[in-house]
């Protein structure tokens, strides 16, 4: 139990228990609503890197593609030229799958683009859910969704625009993640502190 790892009686997901730095980030960041378009394109780049493995994976990895992605400033990383991508497969703090390391690059510039277009990526986004916050009210992870209407409609979009790497699941996870819906199960402490 979670409470046991940190000697408090919160009830939490239960999908962070038992590993200290899940637990970290699911009382700190996931649902949080987020505006900063720096902060979106770091949980593209690690949703995007997630693909096929697991979270604490990447959260293992974070600091990594931090240093790897030049804190996660987009305009740094859509200026990479090609040669960089042969740079990156050799950094052990990050996942090296190519096709992963040129879809940040890529989205990173495909980002731009949509700030050009909408003034910031975060209004972008938050536009698919009418720019308020998702409320699930979930009882149990059972009835904790994959994917959304909303999700499928930004994979598409997004897709459209060039962005790669990013299908419905990703993006209903980056949804989560960054607070435009809310999933905390109604149980959980946070559940209540995210939705305020």
């Amino acid at each position: 139990m979670c409470s046991q790892i940190l000697n408090d009686d919160k009830t939490r997901c239960p999908w962070c228990l038992g590993f200290n730095q899940y637990i970290k980030y699911h009382d700190e960041e996931w649902g949080v609503p987020v505006y900063d378009d720096r902060i979106h394109f770091e949980f593209l780049i690690l949703e995007s890197a997630q693909a096929g493995l697991s979270w604490a994976t990447i959260l293992k990895k974070r600091e990594g593609y931090r240093k790897a992605f030049a804190d996660f400033d987009y305009k740094m990383v859509a200026d990479y030229p090609d040669s960089f991508v042969e740079e990156l497969m050799t950094d052990s703090g990050i996942i090296r799958n190519r096709l992963k390391i040129k879809a940040a690059i890529n989205n990173a510039k495909r980002l731009m683009e949509v700030q050009a277009e909408f003034r910031s990526f975060s209004d972008y986004i938050w536009d698919f859910v009418d720019g308020r916050p998702i409320d699930n009210q979930l009882r149990s992870m059972e009835n904790a969704p994959a994917t959304s209407k909303q999700s499928d409609q930004l994979a598409k979009d997004m897709k459209k625009r060039g962005f790669k790497f990013l299908g419905s699941t990703t993006l209903y996870a980056h949804m989560q993640a960054t607070g435009l819906i809310n999933d905390h199960l109604v149980e959980c402490y946070r559940y209540a502190e995210v939705k305020a």
